[in-house]
């Protein structure tokens, strides 16, 4: 089932945020990588805007509101051709989570990060089989690059669900 008569709306969705992102972001990344539904490889790339941090209380946690604008192409593979949920469709997503951070602004494990978004997205296939989805992230966030392994999936609320895992290369500037 292919979800072609969706992607004007998201397009034009994801072009006004993409617009409003640099205004308001206190970082911006493009980031570019593959994505893996089992073994089978698609390219994908982000536009990610990371805003101000804010400290959790007295603890050395900190963590700042992030909103993702993503697009994992589609790819064919022969034995899901023929079922509702192919692998043929390209998806474009759109998340809005929390990057989170520890320790202080000297400290050598400071860079690394965890972050957490709910999703939707347009498309329909055997790894992301609903119109919402979980991203989750882990990586390194240097002051131009930044290198992270991430993973969307329902977390099993609907089925199929092989998810997408990614690796993912960064290209960060600061607003």
């Amino acid at each position: 089932m292919r979800s072609i008569h969706k992607l004007p709306a998201l397009g034009l969705a994801s072009v006004l945020a993409s617009i409003s992102l640099p205004a308001a972001a206190a970082r911006l990344e493009f980031q570019a990588g593959r994505s893996y539904m089992d073994r089978y490889a698609a390219t994908t790339a982000f536009v990610e805007g990371v805003f101000d941090e804010h400290r959790i209380g007295d603890s050395r946690f900190s963590w700042s509101p992030d909103v993702s604008l993503g697009w994992i192409n589609g790819r064919d593979v022969g034995r899901y051709r023929n079922s509702r949920y192919t692998t043929a469709d390209d998806i474009w997503l759109l998340a809005g989570g929390a990057r989170f951070h520890y320790g202080d602004a000297g400290d050598w494990y400071r860079p690394l990060f965890f972050s957490l978004q709910p999703a939707l997205h347009a498309g329909r296939t055997q790894a992301l089989s609903s119109a919402y989805e979980f991203v989750t992230s882990v990586g390194w966030q240097g002051r131009r690059f930044s290198v992270q392994i991430r993973h969307v999936s329902n977390a099993g609320l609907h089925n199929p669900n092989r998810g997408e895992t990614m690796a993912l290369i960064g290209l960060g500037f600061d607003l």
